[in-house]
């Protein structure tokens, strides 16, 4: 089967492997679409924290049932979705429903090889039918889901005021699951382009550039008061560590990003509002239960979304050009 590697920080690699043998308890699955996500441009540019080289990238996949157990539910030519955080099903997280911060937690494309490659085999518990949706539809359900989770991690509700920094696609989830929650959103983001994408496609009220007297924007714009949840989805220490001073007293902030290192802030500003911080990792049956739903409902613009396409034997020479921003990239789907 067709394959491809990142085998070091730059070089992608196409390669003949044998398919894989489906074990009791798994399901094989002939991949079809898979979500290029900003952890794959990552670890293509050797910025991937917790990641070892070669791997096989791709985590947003979806695809058709080739075998299953009797029973499972799962029958040959099912087009399933993935949640592709494998989780170990009895540690401290995992004993509370926590699964998206199992401590053992194997992330496809991260900790073990992905689906960037034609057939994969997963266990059961982690393949879900995708009823009611395209398969390409069902390739981004997984980004969503972790803007969903953001979401509900904010306790976000109808009349309050959010911020999203970083309209990204990770950040445009965040945005669109606040806004179906009656939230008035605004975006802040240094590209233009990403901007007009979150007024035009996600329905966010405001948008700020990033800048000079954006801060002041920001304040007008909730008249002083600043904001109920902010979220941070850049990956910038300077900007998580700067999210701190639009938060309204009571307010929330969560951190939707992950970086390597400390993030500082200061205790008196903090603590004067009574603030809450909050991180967001991965997403829960849930959250991937809410995108589905919203997508089954036509509340996501997936049609905008996905802006590029690429089959898998395209990847290796077609892959660099994803990270070229006047390519205009939010959602890139390979075709398997």
């Amino acid at each position: 089967m067709l394959t491809v590697t990142c085998e070091s920080p730059g070089r992608l690699v196409a390669s003949d492997r044998p398919c894989p043998t489906r074990q009791p308890g798994e399901v094989l699955l002939r991949v079809k679409r898979v979500g290029v996500c900003g952890t794959d441009l990552h670890i293509f540019t050797g910025h991937q924290p917790y990641l070892d080289y070669p791997r096989v990238m791709g985590h947003e996949l979806s695809g058709i049932v080739e075998e299953a157990d009797a029973g499972s539910g799962l029958r040959a030519g099912d087009a399933v979705y993935v949640m592709p955080y494998l989780s170990c099903g009895d540690c401290i997280a995992c004993r509370q429903g926590k699964t998206n911060c199992c401590t053992r937690i194997q992330v496809l494309g991260v900790h073990r090889d992905g689906a960037f490659t034609e057939y994969v085999s997963v266990p059961k518990r982690f393949v879900g039918k995708a009823g009611g949706i395209t398969l390409d539809q069902a390739a981004m359900v997984e980004f969503l889901a972790i803007g969903a989770h953001a979401v509900s991690r904010g306790d976000v509700a109808a009349g309050q005021r959010v911020l999203v920094v970083g309209a990204g696609p990770i950040g445009l989830g965040v945005m669109l699951f606040a806004k179906l929650r009656g939230a008035i959103v605004t975006a802040i983001d240094g590209r233009a382009d990403r901007l007009d994408f979150a007024r035009e496609h996600v329905g966010v009220a405001s948008t700020v550039a990033l800048g000079e007297g954006d801060e002041a924007e920001l304040s007008r714009l909730t008249n002083g008061e600043f904001f109920d949840a902010v979220f941070d989805a850049t990956g910038n220490p300077q900007a998580m560590e700067r999210g701190f001073r639009f938060i309204a007293h009571g307010g929330r902030y969560v951190l939707v990003s992950i970086v390597q290192g400390d993030i500082r802030f200061s205790d008196p500003e903090f603590h004067k509002r009574e603030a809450t911080l909050l991180s967001s990792r991965n997403a829960t049956t849930e959250d991937f239960e809410t995108v589905m739903t919203a997508m089954r409902d036509g509340l996501v613009p997936d049609a905008a979304l996905a802006t590029h396409h690429l089959t898998l034997a395209e990847v290796p020479a077609g892959f660099p050009r994803l990270l070229d921003p006047a390519e205009g990239v939010i959602k890139a789907i390979v075709e398997c």
